[in-house]
């Protein structure tokens, strides 16, 4: 018996175009599903089934050794075709052995590891199921159309923490054996078995909003975390990150600035860990001299035009390199040095052309609301933790 995984990977998708090579976490998409199974010990060979020269390309320039192309049909590739028929194509023009199983992995979900793979075939393998499903265990209240209650009785109304909650099929992959699927003409059938995967695992990107969430959540959870002192300087933008972008006046002409008191503890939280703060801008307003000295910042500039030579002199001057610098911008005069620093992070405020930065951060808070605070707290803090 071998395990065989499929892929499927179209051109088409009415969403967002070609994403399953669009950049994620600093990788196409697809990568993270074939790596995954590349490492996977117990899969034998990896399918990608596609009509798209651009998916081939970059499948190519992966280089991993279990994976091939598989050219599928046209008719198998529009927006009204089923998985189903993907998989039932692969079968017959392959002609795997019936007690193979195939796993089909959908690249939208890249929360799946190695590990998952490995634990999902063993499961199958000794718990005496026919097939099984990834998913996800969600803990809200489920209700029908008509009003009533799906997992939970209202009238004794759990708390959270004694809630079993509910298992969400998250769309991640799907094991069965070819004899299995070829009689039900199904991904799934018989004695359906669940394997269950983390919470975060349930999202599906799908929508521009699952993106930048996704991206996050990939990289709080799965992606290795930089050794201790990695991130030696932050330095931010100001107007549009450490304020609204506002600029307001008073009946006299006086120009006025709000900043937020979270993001000020957020450059104090880091000058404790020991890493160098500052902030550049290409204003030079006397308002941000008297928040840099408020906030006894180690560096402020001042009136740059250009913001990646300036930052990349005075590393010279530290001894440190452009990796070790984190920077948080949300504007086209950023976009040079959030290309070329180590950690890159906008607001959710930011234009479109920095959030479509490779790799980069996207903050859920905007600017001037916290979103220092939030790129601190539940990012550069973790590289001085391990």
């Amino acid at each position: 018996m071998s395990v065989v995984a499929l892929v499927p990977a179209r051109c088409g998708s009415k969403s967002i175009r070609l994403k399953n090579i669009r950049s994620f976490c600093g990788k196409p998409l697809l990568y993270w599903s074939l790596n995954a199974l590349e490492n996977a010990g117990s899969v034998d060979r990896i399918a990608v089934a596609t009509d798209c020269e651009e998916i081939i390309s970059c499948v190519k320039s992966f280089e991993l050794s279990k994976v091939d192309i598989f050219h599928r049909q046209q008719e198998n590739a529009r927006d009204t075709s089923s998985t189903e028929d993907v998989i039932l194509e692969y079968i017959n023009a392959t002609n795997p052995a019936d007690e193979d199983l195939l796993l089909l992995v959908q690249a939208t979900n890249p929360f799946s590891t190695s590990k998952n793979f490995e634990g999902a075939i063993k499961q199958l393998q000794t718990q005496g199921t026919d097939s099984l499903l990834s998913c996800s265990r969600v803990k809200r209240f489920l209700w029908a159309m008509d009003g009533k209650p799906i997992n939970y009785d209202y009238g004794k109304r759990p708390r959270r923490q004694d809630f079993e909650g509910t298992m969400m099929e998250n769309g991640a992959f799907y094991l069965n054996s070819i004899k299995n699927i070829k009689e039900s003409q199904n991904r799934l059938s018989g004695n359906i078995g669940i394997y269950e995967m983390p919470a975060f695992a349930v999202l599906e990107l799908d929508e521009e909003d699952d993106w930048w969430q996704g991206e996050n959540l990939m990289r709080k959870y799965l992606l290795p975390v930089p050794g201790p002192g990695k991130i030696r300087l932050f330095l931010s933008d100001v107007d549009g990150v450490l304020t609204d972008a506002g600029m307001y006046y008073s009946e006299q002409g006086d120009e006025l600035k709000k900043f937020n008191t979270y993001d000020g503890m957020g450059f104090q939280l880091l000058q404790k860990r020991g890493i160098k703060v500052g902030i550049v801008t290409k204003e030079d307003r006397q308002l941000n001299r008297r928040r840099a000295h408020k906030l006894n910042l180690d560096y402020h500039f001042h009136g740059v035009e250009d913001k990646l030579s300036l930052v990349t002199g005075l590393c010279q001057e530290l001894g440190i390199s452009l990796e070790e610098v984190a920077y948080i911008g949300d504007d086209v005069n950023d976009q040079e040095l959030l290309l070329a620093v180590g950690i890159a992070a906008c607001p959710a405020s930011a234009r479109s052309l920095i959030k479509s930065i490779p790799g980069i951060i996207r903050l859920s808070s905007s600017g001037g609301a916290g979103a220092v605070r939030e790129l601190v707290e539940d990012h550069l803090l973790q590289l001085t933790e391990h």
